[in-house]
């Protein structure tokens, strides 16, 4: 596996169990391979802020990552801005070495497996920018640029759809 475009490892001994705020930030190199990586036109700005301290359970990461992107609207490829403010509450734990799946209730930390002797920041807050994006984005002329290929609205393809193609033929309107 490559290395993440965008690293920063906080190592395990230099995290106490008093809380220690990191902040950071991406270079534009890191960010343009980030874009690459999640199929964007540009990431203009990523940056986090973590408290991180050491628990009984892991290390905790808590903070905000954000971020502002463009982003291609999926049917025209116009560009779409999109800005990001996303909270974070991560739970980095030792792995259990048994590659089970751990089941979270809900309002616990998101579990990441620290591998190396450090926990990766910089990933973490990359792929939290990546999730917080919308995975289909639409510009404004999407829906009139579907219309045209004649691509159905979901309204048109419902089940009452076919219904008013048929009450508009009875009506005499087709």
């Amino acid at each position: 596996m490559n290395a993440p475009e965008f690293m920063r490892v906080e190592r395990l001994d230099t995290i106490g169990e008093e809380e220690r705020s990191v902040a950071i930030a991406a270079d534009q190199a890191e960010r343009a391979a980030l874009a690459t990586r999640f199929g964007l036109v540009s990431v203009d700005r990523l940056e986090a802020t973590f408290a991180i301290r050491r628990t009984a359970a892991g290390i905790s990461a808590t903070g905000m990552v954000h971020g502002e992107v463009v982003q291609a609207c999926g049917v025209t490829g116009d560009p779409l801005p999109a800005r990001v403010e996303e909270p974070v509450a991560l739970l980095f734990v030792e792995s259990s070495g048994t590659g089970e799946e751990v089941e979270l209730n809900e309002g616990e930390l998101d579990t990441i497996e620290i591998e190396g002797g450090g926990i990766d920041l910089g990933e973490a807050a990359a792929e939290t920018l990546a999730l917080a994006l919308d995975p289909f984005p639409r510009s404004p002329r999407a829906a009139e640029r579907l219309k045209e290929a004649g691509v159905l609205s979901e309204d048109e393809a419902g089940p009452f759809g076919a219904l008013a193609g048929l009450k508009a033929k009875l009506e005499g309107k087709d």
